[in-house]
């Protein structure tokens, strides 16, 4: 199994969007992207997130960056998710956490007591040449944006 790490290829993934889009690496070859992980369509660190993402985008547009945000919604939740705080930019849904497997981004976690499996909140940013660049974990939703527009510059 390869680990997504930095300096390692971006494992593949192909899944379906928001807009009736769908996301796969193949698509993304020869353009940087920044694949992020969500744990829950509108809910209010997910929507902080994901609204500084749009906030930014003109910006990383500037940079050819594409973003996808990931999380193991259904694809009902992230449409409606998507079109109450127009997000334009795709939201993918991993339902199986085949993707967040592969990124090792599926784990385990712990409220009141109890664990449970669950989407870490983390974001890849990978080149041009589809090897991981930047790896942000456990990533603080207000600050998101920001250090992927910093990082992205480098690219």
């Amino acid at each position: 199994m390869s680990e997504a790490i930095e300096g390692a290829p971006a494992p593949e993934f192909s899944m379906p969007a928001s807009g009736g889009r769908t996301v796969s690496l193949a698509a993304l070859k020869g353009q940087p992207f920044l694949l992020y992980f969500y744990p829950k369509a509108d809910t209010p660190g997910c929507t902080k997130q994901a609204c500084g993402v749009q906030e930014a985008l003109p910006q990383l547009g500037r940079l050819n960056l594409a973003v996808i945000g990931v999380s193991p919604d259904a694809m009902k939740p992230i449409e409606k998710f998507a079109q109450k705080f127009n997000l334009t930019f795709p939201l993918a849904s991993d339902e199986d956490h085949k993707v967040a497997e592969a990124y090792g981004v599926w784990v385990e976690k712990s409220m009141y007591g109890k664990t449970y499996m669950g989407m870490e909140r983390s974001s890849f940013l990978v080149g041009a040449d589809g090897r991981i660049v930047k790896v942000w974990r456990k990533v603080k939703p207000e600050a998101h944006a920001g250090q992927v527009l910093e990082a992205a510059k480098g690219l």
